[in-house]
């Protein structure tokens, strides 16, 4: 074995040991907190637990996942083929991007839960009022950050394009999104993350299953062990998608490391 891939061995388990570390820092805190005699919330890790698997055997989880899992997919999924073009027009073209980015800035800074009642009104009660605050929540500040990783491209890419003599539709197409790719990636992966945040607060409206609408139906009933174990099953659910989606990209993009 080389040197070097000894040295990438070694930090990597260590980088292992250190997130085994943070996760068991948490459960401890977690614990103190809920054994602590003047405390009757929230409830212990093994009763959330215990909860989710009663959940799965006896509950409605599949289908709360199943129903959050589809709205993301939509929600982000319209999100994502609208901010790409639009994102790569603003990072390429100063007129795109002064209509852009500034309006961008403008709307993200809106808080998205105000934007409930509007969905409620314009859309009704059905799927597109949550796939609306999904996109909502993802779609300006993806814009953003597909127009960021478009501009730090190198301009020397872009000035040798010219000097071999490609259009500006090759440059585009064969230096600057080849060169941007791996940022892209990553950026849609945060995006989608936020995605999962969103879903919660877009299953409060009249939904029909979901995981924010289990955590909603624990708070109507103070039912803490099912919100803190949903809670849990969002983080892992997150967590296992964050880490698909980073496998994928390292597999796409070797010669970048996109795992940092």
């Amino acid at each position: 074995m080389s040197p070097t891939r000894g040295r990438i061995g070694g930090h990597e388990r260590l980088a292992a040991l250190v997130t085994a570390g943070a996760f068991a820092v948490f459960l401890l805190l977690w614990l103190w907190w809920a054994a602590h005699p003047r405390n009757s919330f929230p409830p212990t890790p093994g009763k959330s637990i215990g909860r989710v698997f009663w959940e799965i055997r006896h509950g409605d989880f599949w289908a709360d996942l199943g129903y959050s899992t589809r709205r993301i997919l939509i929600g982000f999924g319209i999100a994502a083929v609208m901010a790409l073009p639009l994102g790569i027009l603003a990072g390429r073209s100063r007129l795109w991007q002064a209509g852009v980015m500034p309006f961008s800035e403008f709307v993200r800074y809106m808080p998205v839960t105000a934007f409930l009642s509007f969905s409620i009104i314009q859309f009704g009660l059905d799927e597109r009022q949550k796939w609306f605050i999904i996109w909502m929540g993802t779609f300006w500040q993806l814009v953003l950050m597909v127009a960021d990783d478009v501009k730090r491209v190198p301009n020397e890419f872009v000035d040798a394009g010219r000097t071999l003599g490609l259009s500006n539709t090759k440059i585009l197409r064969r230096i600057v999104l080849r060169a941007a790719a791996p940022r892209l990636w990553d950026s849609h992966r945060l995006a989608l993350g936020w995605a999962w945040t969103w879903v919660v607060l877009a299953e409060q409206v009249n939904p029909k299953h979901g995981l924010g609408y289990a955590i909603d139906l624990g708070r109507r009933y103070n039912n803490y062990d099912k919100i803190f174990g949903y809670l849990l099953v969002l983080g892992v659910v997150g967590l296992i998608t964050d880490q698909v989606w980073r496998a994928i990209g390292r597999h796409l993009f070797r010669h970048e490391q996109l795992g940092r």
